[in-house]
């Protein structure tokens, strides 16, 4: 049995043109019209939606008859007609419509019998509004309009978290995906579901931080820690950079940990972009939310039945599973592989630097002003000491990670190469008594030792004795010998 797919609209139009097609086809002549159209008057015929047999009157014939005969398009004709006041909502009137409007964008979480309840409260003290409609008059015009209800937020919004709310209704959502393979890397941590059992004894749920290929969907580096930070994010993304190159941009979210200047000011020296997802818009990073499905439905759960887990057993597990299982599955959305993809794509990727310089790359650059009396200077409360040979630089520029103070460097604020590593102070060493010889601080050989009166002296001498006057103070005796 087949199943019209015709609207009832249409099937209204098609029932019209069966009724009178005969008139149409076999125009009457001159005084037989109305007797052919009370002759279809009296027949029986069966109706377009519920099939049961029913008569037409000879009024609405005509009426029928007249407006398929004047034109091209006779089913457009017997069409049923649209209201002129489709849409309009007689029962709210505009002052209503209007407060309605700055309710619901005051308060978008509120339920609608809320809305309504409020609304009526203030018609009572505003009679101008007029009478609040019906409850299902008042859901059709919050539908019409788009006035959906949102979840409740909690706390203070940022003017960030409010300008993303604001796009959200005011901008359409796409779906999207770059042309070339290393375009576009999408970054995120995900909280996984399963506890692993650390040295200390303690059952800890660990973070996962995914990078994904948005062209190819390829997992460029998963890896499991304990915490989510900025040197996480680094290592990370390091691995990442060795294993498949450098791409152009990186998308995430405005965490913490991407926003560290570390991590910022080492994309800039790669040349890769940064783009940050607006506050509460996780669908923007959707690829890599789409990710994390398959790492607890499948991965997580392959291994739920092993009693002692630890973080090196879920990293091995990981990676074997992102390289053999997650790596050759084809993907629902672009009927490949993503290795075969990642493969094949048009590749826009760059050569990565090696392991150390990358280790060099994500820091942050700081000035600090050194103290001339020991020439110190201090980072996150501990002192470095500086090399006697740029004793005379006062602002100087270092380079380092907040989390590995063992290796800070000395850099040229010009040129950012480093000039010489630098180290905490070792106030034990000191207390030996032991003082190297300053270094030269300049190349340049030292001026000799001035003998005798300067010019500017003899100058003013010369001119005082040719003025003849006498000394302006009385010599002392011993002065005289």
């Amino acid at each position: 049995m087949t199943t019209s797919t015709k609207s009832s609209t249409d099937r209204w139009a098609c029932f019209r043109l069966e009724v009178i097609g005969s008139l149409l086809a076999s125009p009457p002549e001159r005084g037989e019209r109305r007797a052919r159209l009370e002759e279809l008057s009296t027949r029986t015929w069966r109706h377009p939606q519920s099939g049961e047999p029913f008569r037409v009157a000879f009024s609405t014939l005509e009426r029928w008859y007249y407006e398929a005969l004047t034109t091209s398009d006779p089913i457009a004709a017997l069409r049923r007609k649209r209201r002129k006041d489709r849409g309009q909502r007689k029962s709210v009137s505009a002052a209503l419509a209007v407060a309605a409007k700055e309710q619901y964008e005051a308060h978008p979480s509120w339920s609608l019998v809320l809305h309504r309840e409020n609304l009526q409260a203030l018609a009572r003290r505003e009679p101008e509004l007029g009478a609040v409609p019906s409850r299902a008059t008042l859901q059709r015009y919050f539908h019409a309009n788009g006035f959906r209800r949102l979840p409740r937020r909690h706390g203070p919004r940022s003017p960030a978290a409010i300008r993303a709310e604001r796009c959200r209704t005011e901008r359409e959502i796409r779906r999207f995906e770059v042309e070339y393979v290393g375009a576009l890397w999408h970054v995120d941590f995900h909280h996984g579901s399963f506890p692993v059992l650390t040295k200390e004894g303690a059952w800890v749920t660990p973070k996962l931080l995914g990078i994904l290929d948005d062209h190819s969907r390829c997992a460029c580096h998963t890896q499991w820690s304990l915490q989510e930070g900025v040197e996480m994010l680094c290592h990370g993304l390091s691995q990442a950079f060795l294993k498949r190159g450098l791409p152009r941009m990186i998308l995430t979210d405005g965490g913490a940990a991407m926003r560290a200047e570390e991590f910022r000011a080492g994309l800039e020296r790669l040349g890769i972009a940064l783009e940050l997802t607006y506050p509460g818009s996780p669908y923007q990073n959707g690829k890599q939310e789409v990710f994390w499905a398959p790492v607890e439905g499948r991965l997580l759960a392959m291994v739920e039945g092993v009693e002692r887990p630890t973080l090196r057993d879920l990293n091995l597990w990981t990676q074997a599973w992102v390289e053999q299982d997650y790596h050759q599955q084809v993907h629902s959305e672009i009927k490949q592989t993503p290795l075969d993809r990642f493969r094949s794509g048009k590749s826009v990727l760059r050569e990565s630097p090696s392991a150390e310089d990358l280790r060099r790359i994500f820091r942050r650059r700081v000035t600090r002003i050194q103290r001339r009396s020991d020439g110190t200077i201090s980072l996150q409360g501990q002192r470095f000491e500086i090399p006697s040979r740029y004793r005379s630089i006062s602002k100087l520029t270092v380079s380092y990670a907040s989390w590995d103070l063992a290796s800070v460097d000395l850099v040229d604020p010009e040129t950012e190469e480093s000039l010489t590593p630098i180290y905490p102070v070792n106030l034990v060493r000191n207390a030996e008594g032991h003082r190297a010889a300053l270094e030269p601080a300049s190349a340049e050989p030292m001026p000799a030792k001035p003998v005798g009166l300067a010019p500017r002296m003899q100058e003013i001498l010369a001119a005082y004795v040719a003025s003849g006057l006498p000394p302006a103070y009385i010599p002392r005796a011993e002065e005289e010998q």
